[in-house]
């Protein structure tokens, strides 16, 4: 019996975007299953044309973009559907008051998802799309409860956590839940969040659905066992969930120890000027080099340069910088929190520490820095946890199973 796959919306809240390049190596994978699949997102690219890569700029041109529509598109979405469907506009209307309760900024930003749910359903409308599944479980997934309300097409969400966790009333996780047909959920913790916030007959919505990276793109790269220097790299948003700072006391620490040792940041955000600052004021300025946003085509050479991957974070879903990192057999260090010890076990493919732990990051540092065979033991064994459990290809085709399954069934009750 043939499978057919049904046709999929995806709606983020900025597409291409540096940190989410996991969103399109998901579609892409997606579409090559035989998938339809059509993006719409909210904000514009997070960089001009010309800074994208040949494969984000192809996403580009094919993907609907809201907040660019500007006024025009906002307030002929409102007159499209209050004529075609006056019931559901009053609904929309109707969930802008009552999420908001009586909070009159709350209902400013209400009343913005709710203009921005009319132009993503004009959109859908006029492309034939029924079921829309939003990343991440914030401001897009917000989006998508108000289409949802107004058009009662399907809905889902792939939650990732933590950020939605420290707000789940703001984020209205409880009622997303209740009207999502399902959510995946990239690790057991996020799952765990979900089931806190929701009444249990909501449970079986809830899909482990984990993010990936290809092995064959992400390979071994050479290992040696006695680097003239040692360099470490980090790979993500430079804000304060990220917890840098840490990592540059850590090399502070490792330098005035005698060691050998060079930092990559590689990545930009609000803590650039502060870590710059930390790095003047600890004389590290010939230990760390800030490399800012780096593009996918690039990223590969500097990992290729690492002796050891290192990111302190504070709070995280599973970074995927993780898994491209331990699929090359760069051996990691990272901390104890939310979904990570999923993907490494400490001592066994990788390295854990406390958060805000300096001297435990540092003396795990020291420990890779002076043992060449924990190196090459932790990469090679952190590269087959990928393979077993992170592997892109595997985990899309296990998505796209969630699809025509629930989808479907969806669409089965749509059309009783």
């Amino acid at each position: 019996m043939s499978v057919t796959n049904p046709r999929i919306a995806y709606l983020v809240s900025q597409y291409p975007m540096l940190s989410m390049i996991f969103i399109i190596r998901e579609v892409l994978q997606l579409r090559e299953m035989g998938f339809d699949i059509e993006v719409a997102s909210i904000n514009a690219a997070d960089r001009g044309v010309e800074g994208l890569t040949a494969a984000e700029a192809a996403e580009a041109e094919l993907t609907r973009y809201i907040k660019p529509q500007g006024l025009a598109g906002a307030a002929q979405a409102h007159g499209k559907t209050l004529l075609a469907n006056p019931r559901g506009y009053l609904r929309g209307w109707a969930l802008a008051f009552r999420l908001s309760q009586l909070d009159l900024r709350a209902l400013f930003y209400n009343l913005m998802y709710l203009t921005e749910a009319l132009m993503v359903g004009v959109w859908m409308e006029e492309r034939g799309l029924r079921h829309l599944h939003a990343h991440l479980g914030s401001q897009a997934a917000t989006v998508a409860l108000f289409v949802k309300t107004i058009h009662h097409h399907g809905y889902s969400i792939t939650v990732h956590g933590p950020d939605e966790f420290y707000d789940a009333p703001g984020q209205y996780l409880t009622q997303k839940i209740i009207a999502a047909d399902f959510i995946c959920c990239i690790s057991h913790f996020a799952r765990s969040q979900l089931m806190k916030l929701s009444p249990y007959e909501h449970w079986s919505k809830l899909e482990i659905s984990r993010l990936g990276v290809d092995p064959g793109v992400f390979t071994p790269r050479p290992f040696d066992p006695a680097p003239e220097t040692f360099e470490i790299i980090c790979v993500g948003r430079l804000t304060p969930a990220k917890g840098q700072h840490i990592l540059i006391e850590a090399i502070a620490r490792l330098r005035d120890q005698g060691r050998n040792l060079r930092l990559r940041l590689v990545g930009d955000g609000e803590d650039r000027a502060s870590l710059e600052r930390q790095t003047r004021q600890l004389n590290l300025d010939d230990h760390i080099i800030f490399e800012g946003a780096v593009n996918q085509d690039r990223i590969r050479d500097l990992y290729a340069r690492a002796s050891a991957f290192a990111i302190p974070s504070f709070a995280e879903g599973i970074p995927v910088v993780l898994m491209e990192a331990m699929a090359m057999e760069i051996p990691c260090v990272t901390t104890r929190i939310t979904g990570i010890p999923e993907l490494i076990e400490d001592g066994h493919n990788g390295l854990l520490t406390a958060p805000s732990d300096i001297e435990g990051l540092a003396n795990a540092l020291a420990r890779l820095i002076d043992d060449p065979d924990l190196r090459k033991k932790l990469g090679e064994n952190g590269r087959q946890k990928v393979l077993k459990e992170y592997d892109l290809s595997a985990n899309v085709e296990r998505l796209a199973g969630i699809f025509r399954r629930r989808v479907t069934t969806e669409s089965r009750r749509a059309t009783d």
